[in-house]
């Protein structure tokens, strides 16, 4: 039974972690009582306080609690399933029109409606995260840094540096009883042996689906917050980074705005990138670019919530830790609202583009408009306007 209200959730999610945990409750609390409510929020609570998509480890963890490791993997699977097809899907159908020659044009409004996506996560993401001088501080230098250094390792080194600082103000944390505790270190050193073994392999052969699950894995195991913080760090690696660049900025838009309206998690996307960056190779190497990908994106924060369900109580009670999450939510913000700049700048600066970037974003701010009808809307006038 559970396992078939995993399947519901995942072609009924849609909006992001905050509606998805909206759908858990619904169903798995208040409709099956796997676990109550006061465990969800704890849950979801410390998923958010580890890197990789929190609603797919919040469901993992669920399922762990239930049935163990296997029925938790089994659970991460169906999850993400439905929306790794479509994304996978929907890049080789691009892939496909490109090398047709066959026009895009119907997507024109897609562009700029996702530019509004990521706006709307900027400000939902510093509304309910960024709530001192000093986190606005931080918010502000993190989107600079971003917005000017143009390279990965900008990112997890934004986020360390931030929860640094924060971490300093643990005093004013109330202090908690705390109590020895054995780790049991074995799914920290799957997840550290993991990323290893696939740099190594990946330096090695140089094979393209090696590095790409390689490139995803170590931004699944560095990105705190979901999936539109994701966004700005698979924008800088793969569209704008020169060694890659696989992706154009048109196509990037494109695929970001169509997984916006669909259910399930938004690091389904990292299928369409790595779809995408195969092109060339057949749809063998398409579809094998997608699956390890996504596989890549998907495993660390599924490793690491293993690990983590088992010493959370007693992690927890640690002030320095509840500190570090102030800067690292305030750096998240800031990183999600240089994005949004970032990714406007190719598009052309027409009325048309600025009307649809600031209407998507109002409707989402200020309207109960699903996300998945604002996307269809867009390609629809695509296809009837001239």
């Amino acid at each position: 039974m559970f396992l078939k209200d995993v399947a519901v959730l995942s072609v009924t999610c849609f909006g992001g972690p905050q509606a998805h945990i909206a759908h858990f409750q619904n169903l798995l609390v208040a409709k099956r009582s796997y676990l109550t409510t006061e465990e969800l929020i704890e849950t979801n609570a410390l998923c958010q306080v580890l890197p990789g998509p929190t609603s797919t480890q919040t469901l993992s963890a669920i399922g762990y609690r239930l049935g163990g490791p296997l029925l938790a993997y089994i659970t991460l699977l169906i999850w993400v399933l439905p929306s790794v097809l479509i994304m996978t899907t929907a890049a080789i159908v691009l892939s496909h029109v490109k090398n047709e020659a066959l026009t895009l044009d119907f997507t024109r409004f897609i562009q700029p409606m996702a530019v509004g996506f990521v706006s709307y996560a900027a400000y939902s993401i510093s509304k309910k995260t960024v709530t001192t001088g000093r986190g606005i501080a931080l918010m502000i230098m993190a989107g600079v840094a971003s917005y000017f250094i143009t390279t990965p390792i900008v990112f997890p080194v934004t986020l360390l540096v931030a929860g640094a600082i924060t971490s300093l103000n643990y005093k004013a944390h109330p202090k908690e009883e705390k109590i020895k505790f054995d780790v049991p270190w074995a799914n920290l050193y799957l997840w550290a042996g993991v990323l290893i073994f696939a740099a190594v392999l990946g330096g090695i052969t140089k094979a393209l689906p090696i590095r790409l699950f390689e490139n995803f894995y170590r931004n699944g195991s560095l990105i705190f917050g979901g999936g539109q913080v994701l966004t700005p760090l698979l924008y800088t690696e793969f569209v704008q980074y020169a060694p890659k660049k696989y992706l154009t900025s048109d196509e990037f838009l494109s695929g970001y705005a169509l997984m916006q309206g669909l259910p399930g998690p938004l690091f389904s996307f990292s299928a369409y990138v790595g779809a995408l960056a195969m092109r060339g190779t057949g749809l063998t190497g398409e579809i094998s670019g997608a699956l390890m990908s996504a596989a890549g994106i998907f495993l660390p924060g599924t490793f690491l919530i293993f690990f983590m369900v088992r010493i959370w109580t007693s992690l927890k009670k640690f002030r320095m830790i509840r500190a570090s999450l102030e800067g690292i939510n305030a750096a998240n913000a800031g990183l999600v609202a240089a994005a949004a700049i970032i990714l406007f700048l190719p598009l052309d600066k027409s009325l048309t583009n600025f009307s649809l970037t600031i209407g998507t974003f109002a409707l989402l701010a200020f309207t109960k408009t699903p996300p998945w009808l604002i996307i269809i809307a867009g390609l629809a006038l695509g296809f009837i306007l001239p």
